[in-house]
């Protein structure tokens, strides 16, 4: 095909002057028209309306967002987007901002701390008037990189040590002890757990450090666990794992899984196994997803409040955004969330 003028032009996005032409009126005019409706005459608004429609011009807000700070959209990082659990988080991040006029740009980090580096690099070169993040630890350049961001900072899923600003989360370190000691006053005294090969998951890995506390806390050791795969863990490797654990362990009562789909293929495995459930073992995942009720044997979980963690962080985004729009710095919270065993019959 050859590239003349005229094919350049119809490839090219249509400009504010492009509107002026066909309207008849100078940029001037347009930009007044579309930034501030009133101030230009009936007539002459709907003429250059009429040929943005036409047109299919989309104003460029940049060089006022630039001058005035409001880039009008804020960034989170999450570790997937096919994980309900944080699906859920996101979900209730977007119904916070809906009113605000706020657009939620999302990054998903597949539980690397240096992917998420480079994502927080990312989005900040966009400029975004607050940043949510999933968990506590960074790398130590993603950490810098969002203390000196100069803008409201949301850690999420996680009680970190140091926080950066702002905190919406809770213990999985804490909530996994809770779990163990539910199994262990029903009577279940040899209890496993098994999760991934990594500390990748952070999360995951605080919930193996939490289930190491409670067995020596409750004198029921050593800890027997079982590493398999990278995070997040599979339903598939959920059930080579339990299969490996009784193998390994032959008069192991209970195992602790680090996630429900975990827990859903040690279920489904012992059910090929003929191994009966929770008579032969006892099991139990985490974060409630949908399976875990609707497993046969249903399972026993750690339930989660998914959308309040993302709706809170978002509430508490916006009240920071706002702060700082009125030169009134917002000083550092932490919202702990509600968790809870949900017992049912795999334990």
């Amino acid at each position: 095909m050859k590239i003349t003028k005229a094919t350049e032009k119809r490839n090219m996005a249509p400009t504010m002057a492009d509107v002026a032409a066909r309207a008849g009126v100078s940029t001037m005019t347009v930009s007044r028209a579309l930034k501030d409706g009133a101030s230009v005459a009936g007539e002459t608004r709907d003429r250059i309306m009429k040929a943005v429609e036409e047109l299919g011009y989309v104003l460029d807000q940049s060089a006022s967002s630039l001058s005035s700070k409001r880039t009008g959209f804020v960034a989170a990082l999450i570790p997937s987007i096919n994980n309900s659990n944080f699906a859920d988080t996101a979900r209730g991040m977007t119904d916070a901002f809906a009113e605000s006029g706020l657009q939620l740009l999302l990054g998903y980090t597949d539980y690397s701390v240096e992917k998420e580096e480079q994502l927080i690099e990312t989005m900040l070169r966009r400029r975004p008037e607050g940043i949510v993040v999933t968990g506590g630890r960074h790398t130590a350049r993603g950490s810098k990189l969002l203390a000196q961001a100069g803008i409201p900072v949301v850690e999420t899923w996680d009680l970190p040590k140091s926080p950066i600003q702002h905190v919406v989360g809770f213990s999985n370190a804490e909530a996994t002890k809770t779990l163990v000691r539910y199994l262990h006053a029903k009577g279940y005294n040899r209890i496993a757990f098994i999760g991934g090969s990594t500390s990748r998951d952070t999360r995951g890995a605080d919930r193996r450090a939490g289930y190491e506390a409670a067995v020596a806390e409750l004198g029921i050791g050593p800890g027997r666990v079982i590493s398999f795969g990278l995070p997040p863990m599979s339903m598939q490797q959920g059930g080579e794992a339990v299969a490996r654990l009784i193998e390994q362990w032959p008069q192991v009562e209970a195992a602790v899984c680090v996630s429900d789909l975990s827990a859903f293929g040690a279920v489904m495995e012992c059910q090929r196994r003929s191994w009966p459930v929770p008579k032969r073992i006892a099991l139990a995942g985490f974060g409630d997803f949908e399976v875990a009720s609707c497993c046969v044997p249903s399972i026993t979980t750690v339930g989660v409040r998914c959308y309040e963690i993302g709706n809170r962080a978002g509430n508490l985004l916006l009240r920071a955004i706002e702060g700082g729009r009125a030169n009134q710095i917002l000083a550092p919270e932490t919202l702990l969330i509600d968790y809870q065993v949900i017992p049912r019959e795999s334990a």
